[in-house]
């Protein structure tokens, strides 16, 4: 009997990604777990929370809580910022609140990034997947530095048959998205977004890969600016291409 699952897709994969959130139910599914998707979820709170705005941060995470409340096994996230902000943020958000802070760690603690959980949970590096061809491995932020998950992604990248993994210069300094700080701070946003590319083009890789869609839209938006030939691509996308289906 297979392990049952509740995906929360995230707004970036839901609104802009749809492919990607059909590669996670393939790679998920190959790895043998049942994913179920429960219809109300909705945001997790995260962009409210960053910019400071608690009391509207409240509701939406208090909506997320109620609505795995509902299901059972483990919350899988195909994002470190996401998940970082269910499993950090909530009781963060709720630790003077006697009613919701049970509440919140007891979600917090069936919360998982996806890698964190192939790799740490189930055991998984190796989903049969094959890409012909040379990638590097970006470390977004809170992937790295609020869940501490950096060895999981390379761990399942480094099984992709055919894949030449070039470590990319600087791998750990941010893209430069930050949510609500590449509004606030446009300027140095840029620059740092800039940096990141010279570092892509230093790597040669075609594909720069990363576990967070915010990084992936800011990266690929300067990509596109710049004229540049490479892409950046959910991890999930790398990891559902299997041998048997080329």
């Amino acid at each position: 009997m297979s392990t049952t699952i509740q995906l929360f897709v995230t707004c970036i994969i839901d609104m802009l990604y749809p492919e990607v959130g059909e590669a996670v139910v393939k790679v998920l599914q190959r790895a043998g777990v049942t994913v179920e998707f429960p219809a109300g979820q909705t945001c997790c709170g995260q962009p409210a929370f960053n910019a400071g705005m608690r009391a509207q941060a409240r509701p939406i995470a208090m909506h997320t809580i109620r609505v795995f409340e509902k299901t059972q096994g483990h919350v899988i996230v195909p994002s470190g910022s996401c998940a970082a902000m269910i499993r950090h943020g909530y009781p963060e958000l709720f630790a003077e609140d006697e009613e919701w802070l049970p509440r919140a760690r007891l979600l917090a603690e069936r919360t998982f990034e996806l890698t964190e959980y192939l790799v740490d949970q189930l055991g998984v590096t190796d989903l049969g997947a094959r890409f012909p061809g040379k990638l590097t491995y970006h470390a977004s932020c809170h992937l790295l530095r609020d869940l501490g998950v950096n060895s999981q992604p390379r761990a399942l990248l480094s099984g992709v048959r055919e894949a030449e993994l070039v470590e990319l210069p600087y791998t750990t300094e941010c893209c430069g998205f930050g949510g609500v700080f590449s509004v606030e701070h446009p300027e140095i946003s840029t620059a740092m977004l800039e940096r990141k590319i010279a570092n892509i083009e230093a790597s040669e890789a075609p594909l720069v890969v990363s576990c967070d869609g915010g990084c992936i839209t800011n990266i690929n938006g300067g990509l596109r600016r710049q004229g540049k030939p490479q892409r950046a691509v959910h991890i999930a996308e790398i990891l559902a291409q299997a041998d048997n289906e080329r």
